[in-house]
Parts: structure tokens; C-alpha cells; sequence
């Protein structure tokens, strides 16, 4: 299992990087999960994920952890660096 920690540094909303992070994590074979303070969301091709994700606040200056556990876990990963970095979130490892 690997993990990534990632800060929001944009003081925008959540809601595209949300919908990104589903798509991006939808194309792995791994199973992705989403931590964040003492929550979890198993990261799903679903528009309820999308909304687990929103309901959990995360703000500008928050931090939170993408863990992956399977086969392409590190390719997965960098995907979602990648596709959040552009989005405004940092990628801390």
C-alpha cells in the first residue's frame, strides 16, 4: 500500500478537483481511498462519491492522504498528483 499526502493551496471550491480525483481513480485497477482527518471514502466511479467527498468540507490549507493498495499503485498515484496539481492542490508525498 502507498500513500500520498496533498494540501489544497487554491481558495477555490472543492468540487472540480472532487470530480477529477473520481475520474482520475475510476481508471486504476487499484483499490484508492481518500483519508481525510478521521474519515474514509473508498474512491468510486459514482457521482455519490463525488458528493461523499464535498460533504466532508476540506478547505483551502487542509491536508489529506490518497492511499492505494493493487497492482498499478504507484502509476496511480502520480496520475492523481498529476491531475491535482493542476487543479491547485500540492502534492507533498
Amino acid at each position: 500500500m502507498l500513500k500520498k499526502q496533498f494540501k489544497i493551496i487554491t481558495h477555490t471550491g472543492f468540487a472540480v478537483p472532487a470530480t477529477m480525483l473520481v475520474m482520475t481513480t475510476s481508471m486504476a485497477k487499484s483499490r484508492m481511498i481518500l483519508e481525510y482527518r478521521d474519515d474514509f471514502i473508498e474512491l468510486k466511479n459514482s457521482p455519490k462519491t463525488v458528493m461523499d467527498i464535498m460533504l466532508l468540507n476540506i478547505r483551502p490549507g487542509d491536508y489529506f492522504n490518497i492511499k492505494a493498495d493493487g497492482i498499478d499503485e504507484h502509476e496511480a498515484l502520480q496520475s492523481i498528483a498529476n491531475s491535482l496539481s493542476n487543479l491547485g492542490l500540492e502534492c507533498l508525498e
